[in-house]
């Protein structure tokens, strides 16, 4: 499969980097878009709609374009900035990949629990090739069946000690060592027709408030857009993946239950289709694992669980970038840089993602450590990603507190949003 090469030649100014395109180089390319798709109306529709960006945005943004042109480092307001705000230039350009090689769920590509460095790799890639991953297997090696009773569940969850989820994997990356990083770019996350939501009793965020453990299942619509939770309660559909994962370094299995620097149980709410998750590479070929499919979460996911479910259709894109530092994971989407921190309590979880976000934003710019200190405070939302307590379970791991920092881009100008990028993306 090759990319889409539709604006190369004809637009060259538009052209160098495709992966982080404006909507005000949209709305400047907009006629070149249509000499080469025809006039046809549906044609740029079909353009505007793989740039996020709406007919009304277009004309918003091409008025826009005058100003953008004026706006230098250290400005304190920009146009272009401003058109992130609205829902942002796309992270990458999904047409431009590699080779799309399937990989099913069944007995040998899917380990339960752990992330086990033993398992022989399920298969081998080069970077910008794409994972499909048809069918999705729910928790417990897909034991678990819509419409069981809790009860009926239980004996199920007390096989799997080291935790539910259904990894499939590992997949290597050709030439990934230690010291570089693997961008995996979310490019389609279809759910199941259903999903969960449970909690146990002694878990979650108030082990000790009910006497009743709790399961609701939860059914989508077709279109997977939407569920109904009960009478006037309608929840929108967000799908992410809940543990992505590197293996991390030693020789013993690891729980997915547990998070770091290789990434593992982030369960990032805001890694939906269309954003980008890097993640320090630890062994070679990187080895990389996912599962926990979630339809919907909230942060916090304060009952320990979203609502659970498999995915019908997931599709990764995986990218090698070579020699990036990085201490942990960082997630970009069209709007946000964001950045991940792990700890035993919520003050270790803040202090962490604070602390790798002044080390990283200082690094990748001119801004001083303070600078980013200071910017943090002014400009950034630091949310609970995940916060539970454990005292009546059967698993053997405890998930770490966790932090995600949001920087929103539409404080950078140009400039410094494309050395950020380079950070962690070289070529940007």
């Amino acid at each position: 499969m090759t990319g889409d090469s539709s604006f190369q030649g004809c637009c060259p100014a538009h052209d160098p980097c495709p992966r982080h395109v404006s909507a005000v180089e949209t709305a400047a390319a907009a006629p070149c878009a249509m000499r080469v798709e025809g006039t046809n109306g549906n044609s740029l529709e079909d353009i505007l709609e793989h740039r996020s960006i709406s007919r009304r945005d277009l004309v918003r943004f091409a008025g826009l374009t005058a100003t953008a042109s004026a706006f230098s480092v250290g400005s304190a307001a920009s146009a272009v900035p401003q058109q992130i705000a609205a829902g942002g230039a796309p992270v990458f350009d999904p047409h431009k990949v590699g080779t799309v090689h399937t990989l099913s769920s069944n007995n040998d590509t899917v380990r339960v629990g752990t992330m086990d460095p033993a398992a022989p790799v399920v298969l081998t890639i080069r970077s910008g090739d794409v994972v499909s991953y048809p069918n999705t297997w729910v928790n417990w090696g897909n034991e678990a069946k819509e419409g069981m009773s809790f009860a009926e569940r239980e004996p199920i969850r007390k096989r799997y000690p080291q935790g539910p989820y259904s990894l499939i994997g590992p997949v290597a990356v050709e030439g990934a060592e230690p010291g570089d990083v693997i961008e995996c770019r979310m490019l389609r996350l279809r759910p199941i027709s259903w999903g969960w939501n449970s909690a146990p009793k002694g878990v979650g965020a108030l082990p000790g408030d009910f006497e009743e453990p709790y399961l609701h299942y939860l059914h989508f619509d077709a279109g997977r857009k939407f569920t109904d939770f009960g009478a006037g309660v309608r929840i929108p559909l967000a799908p992410i993946q809940g543990v992505m994962a590197a293996q991390p370094a030693g020789d013993k299995p690891v729980s997915a239950i547990l998070s770091g620097h290789y990434g593992g149980n982030i369960v990032l709410r805001e890694l939906v289709e269309g954003t980008a998750l890097f993640l320090p590479v630890e062994v070679s070929g990187g080895r990389l694992w996912t599962g926990d499919s979630h339809a919907a979460q909230g942060d916090g996911v304060v009952d320990q669980t979203a609502i659970e479910t498999a995915m019908e259709d997931l599709r990764i894109q995986y990218v090698l970038h070579k020699g990036i530092d990085l201490v942990g994971p960082i997630a970009e989407t069209p709007s946000h840089w964001i950045v991940m921190g792990f700890g035993q309590s919520i003050e270790d979880a803040l202090t962490a993602s604070l602390r790798q976000t002044i080390d990283w934003l200082s690094r990748a710019t001119s801004l001083s450590k303070l600078d980013v200190y200071a910017l943090s405070s002014i400009a950034a939302s630091f949310r609970i990603t995940q916060y539970a307590h454990q005292t009546n379970t059967v698993y053997t791991s405890v998930p770490a507190k966790t932090v995600h920092g949001m920087l929103p881009k539409q404080i950078f100008n140009v400039d410094l949003l494309r050395q950020i990028a380079t950070s962690v993306r070289p070529g940007s």
